[in-house]
């Protein structure tokens, strides 16, 4: 792909977080051959005119159109897509990729739309040598690595990897995207009408390869429960969701390195009883309402629409905290992953572009095929993590 014209493509360059990727990439990589995609012309040279970059490539192309989404995917090594909700959207961008051997990442958590494709498109990428990468985002790249990190630690210390590892989201500061919200709903639509897609979102292994035995781990946690290694509260975490399935098939596209018995579970460090109950009340409640068609439509007037999002003050004043808990039963191996910014945008937006960086120009040991973050990128990514501000560290414990 070296003569392709551009490194990056980044489509959805006009959406709330396509704007942060874009101004990340003008600020901080100024020798990138990339382009600005989307549908409309208009908006594109907007985003060129506020990016101070009025010679940057515009690309066109509308996801309703195969020809224009093949013609994009032939112009770059790699196709950064922002343009959710991704199970309304992404099919045919996804498509476009694998035919072309065009390498892609994006920033979907809907378990349902993955599950969909993969049958379809993963044999399409395997011939193409395309890598397509989902979750490049919050949600799953401190699950994911965290896990990642963790075992090659564990295993450098003990000789073997743990056999169980849970995930703790900490403190955390940011704001909600629209963009988010409206992935959000479209899931919780589909689950309502269809039991399949019910099915599939609350199945802990939905996202495991086809043929590979199905382990040990239930449903993700809903109420509160006393953690004994953190001695604390936890309550359910909302990207538990997606972050527990992602994390089980990069274990499985390994080959079950750390037994087929692995187990991992996510949750939400609280303060206190009362908050982890106040928590998970809330984020059942939230949940719930999205699969009743009158709370959900209540639900959208009350959260933001798609293009809104947290200004840059609540962006750059944000943070995060994500712990991962790793045991065999004698040894225990803790790590921590802290990062500035809001998670969902500032910290977001940075993970996503250094994922299609790493994929434009980092050697790689995977062929094509769709992957995970961690499975495809590890320690690439792992590496690039820290110019965002992103630190992957070993804590000691007892």
């Amino acid at each position: 792909m070296t003569d392709r014209r551009f490194e990056i493509v980044l489509y959805g360059a006009t959406g709330f977080t396509g704007k942060l990727v874009a101004e990340y990439l003008i600020a901080e990589h100024p020798q990138l051959r990339w382009a600005i995609a989307g549908r409309n012309q208009q908006k594109l040279e907007q985003v060129r005119r506020e990016l101070g970059a009025p010679d940057l490539p515009i690309v066109i192309a509308d996801s309703n159109d195969a020809s224009q989404l093949s013609e994009m995917a032939r112009q770059t090594r790699t196709l950064i897509s922002t343009v959710g909700p991704y199970a309304q959207y992404g099919t045919p961008v996804l498509e476009a990729c694998a035919t072309e051997g065009t390498h892609y990442c994006d920033l979907t958590g809907e378990a349902q739309w993955m599950a969909q494709v993969y049958e379809r498109i993963n044999p399409i990428a395997q011939a193409s040598g395309a890598r397509l990468i989902h979750c490049c985002g919050f949600d799953s790249v401190p699950s994911d690595l965290s896990v990642f990190f963790l075992q090659k630690h564990f295993k450098e210390r003990y000789g073997h990897y743990a056999t169980q590892v849970a995930g703790r989201m900490g403190d955390a500061a940011g704001g909600v995207s629209g963009g988010t919200v409206a992935s959000l709903m479209y899931v919780a639509e589909q689950a309502s009408k269809d039991p399949a897609i019910r099915k599939t979102v609350m199945d802990p292994y939905a996202l495991y390869p086809a043929g590979i035995e199905k382990g040990l781990d239930g449903p993700d946690q809903s109420g509160i429960s006393w953690d004994d290694h953190f001695e604390s509260w936890t309550g359910p975490f909302v990207m538990a969701a997606i972050n527990t399935k992602v994390v089980r098939r990069s274990h499985a596209l390994a080959g079950l390195p750390y037994g087929a018995d692995f187990q991992y579970d996510e949750s939400q460090l609280c303060s206190s009883r009362a908050k982890a109950i106040l928590s998970a009340a809330g984020l059942g409640t939230v949940m719930a309402g999205t699969f009743f068609s009158p709370t959900r439509a209540l639900l959208k007037k009350l959260l933001p629409d798609p293009g809104e999002g947290p200004n840059q003050t609540t962006r750059d004043n944000g943070f995060f905290e994500f712990w991962a808990h790793g045991t065999d039963g004698t040894h225990s191996l803790r790590v921590k992953v802290a990062g500035q910014r809001d998670p969902g945008y500032g910290a977001t937006s940075r993970m996503l572009a250094q994922a299609g960086l790493c994929l434009t120009q980092d050697e790689l040991s995977v062929g094509g095929g769709i992957w995970t973050p961690a499975s495809a990128l590890g320690d690439a990514l792992l590496a690039r993590l820290p110019s965002v501000d992103i630190h992957f560290s070993v804590v000691e414990t007892a």
